[in-house]
């Protein structure tokens, strides 16, 4: 598939911007793919060439060293890496939507001169530290702890399953500063790995996405002026919840992008495997397969489009993210569930990447907000739009 999807949600400019990200995919990171996921790392050399192209900080302003495009660039060209590795397409995904995007937002002009531009232009790589080992999708249920004590803010806590925790030269931390207002009183901080107190406990080993790091971070004593808040004190949740509905627009752009790759391998394989003399790919069940993978991916697309649409707009794209993130994760299992069967024998073995797709699906339901979260989220907005 050498050309880009057209439709009318795209520009020139974007299908332009799409286009590159494909051909530097197909030529930079799909090469590297297994050998990513084999060595559980994204190679220093391809993290450099994604920031030289300006994919670590597409959606920042160029005063801050970003490209300053729009969010509807951003899914565009996710989707694009994402088709080629997954891994590689969750560490740009986290830079852009969990750090950069609530830096530029809520962060002070001293804390953008300071961090942003070394985000956007991939000098640093940045992490979300909000999940714990008892606390996920309740967030108010966090135990980390800022207490104040005179000028400085002194937080203690462990964060759970934290994306680019490795690479990550500072992490956005929610922490319970007064526990008491359970979710008003989160507040969010900016904490640099070198800071004293700040420990990589462990790194996961995982079904997918092996090649990107996943963390437990544990923060001890560590001491912050009032510089360090992200916001304000107690509107961390704020921070965080408007965060993720960017987040979730990504996860879904690189859920498009893993079916994708599933529905293209599959096509392929189904045309040259014959079975009884002749192709699979004329079978009709094969071809039912294949024209619901691709409905579904086109349909997820759109979803994706229009939530991005919607956050440009500067309005709530709440609804329009989890329902975009919603359908495109669980359609991504569903896609690589049926590229396996097309391939048989051959798609449960390590010969052919349809396995790596398969394992990478899975995380898209879960990460940033599970399709259970989803589905609150969905109806709370429906019945909150019914009563307005």
């Amino acid at each position: 598939m050498a050309t880009i999807w057209s439709d009318a949600f795209l520009s020139p400019e974007h299908i332009e911007i799409a286009q590159m990200a494909r051909d530097f995919a197909n030529k930079e990171v799909a090469p590297l793919a297994a050998e990513i996921d084999l060595k559980h790392k994204i190679p220093t050399e391809l993290i450099e060439k994604l920031s030289a192209l300006g994919f670590l900080g597409m959606n920042v302003d160029p005063e801050w060293g970003g490209a300053g495009l729009d969010t509807l660039s951003y899914v565009s060209a996710l989707e694009e890496i994402s088709v080629a590795c997954a891994s590689t397409s969750v560490l740009m995904s986290v830079n852009n939507s969990l750090v950069s995007n609530p830096l530029q937002k809520y962060g002070s002009p001293e804390q953008k001169k300071k961090y942003l531009t070394k985000l956007a232009t991939g000098e640093w790589i940045g992490c979300y530290c909000l999940s714990e080992p008892g606390s996920g999708s309740d967030a108010a249920a966090m135990k980390t702890r800022a207490v104040k004590k005179e000028d400085k803010w002194k937080i203690n806590g462990v964060k759970n399953f934290i994306t680019n925790g490795a690479e990550a030269k500072l992490a956005v931390v929610y922490s319970n500063s007064a526990p008491e207002l359970k979710h008003k009183g989160i507040t969010a901080f900016l904490i640099e790995k070198e800071q004293a107190g700040y420990v990589i406990a462990k790194l996961e080993e995982k079904l997918g996405i092996r090649g990107s790091s996943t963390a437990q971070i544990i923060f001890e004593d560590i001491l912050l002026s009032e510089n360090f808040i992200l916001g304000e004190v107690g509107g961390g949740f704020k921070v965080a919840m408007n965060t993720l509905d960017g987040g979730r627009i990504g996860i879904a752009a690189q859920a498009i992008g893993i079916a994708r790759a599933c529905l293209e391998e599959a096509a392929v394989y189904a045309t040259e495997r014959e079975a009884f003399g002749k192709p699979i790919a004329s079978l009709q069940t094969i071809q039912n397969y294949i024209a619901d993978m691709s409905v579904k991916i086109n349909a997820a697309r759109m979803l994706t489009r229009v939530a991005a649409l919607k956050k440009d707009s500067g309005v709530s794209c709440t609804r329009e993210a989890a329902e975009a993130k919603l359908f495109a994760s669980e359609m991504c299992m569903e896609v690589a569930v049926k590229g396996v069967q097309i391939l048989g024998g051959y798609g449960f073995t390590t010969d052919y990447p349809m396995e790596r797709h398969f394992r990478d699906a899975k995380i898209t339901e879960i990460y940033e907000g599970t399709s259970e979260i989803q589905r609150l989220v969905i109806a709370r907005e429906v019945f909150k739009s019914i009563s307005s």
